[in-house]
């Protein structure tokens, strides 16, 4: 069921258009974070607006396991340096 919604969503996503074009890196993102980057629960933060570096050094820190918090370093496992910044970028430019 899980899988079902994060594919859902992320197919969703990649189809709507929220003003610059969100990379396909960032497709699993929405799910949680939103495709606009306004979380779809409190338990999730937004993250619209947030300070690009901040995003970057983040994302870096749950992929490489310097952070702790499920299910994002599962999620940032797989992502490359070039594809953190394309994710960061597109949520700070929010």
């Amino acid at each position: 069921m899980k899988k079902s919604l994060l594919m859902v969503a992320a197919l969703s996503a990649t189809s709507l258009s929220w003003g610059a074009e969100m990379p396909a890196e960032a497709a699993s993102c929405v799910a949680c974070h939103g495709a606009n980057g306004k979380a779809i629960m409190p338990m999730y933060p937004n993250l619209a607006g947030q300070n690009q570096p901040y995003l970057v050094q983040q994302l870096k820190s749950f992929r490489d396991g310097k952070r702790a918090g499920d299910p994002m370093p599962a999620m940032s496992a797989g992502l490359s340096d070039e594809a953190i910044e394309k994710i960061a970028t597109y949520f700070s430019d929010m």
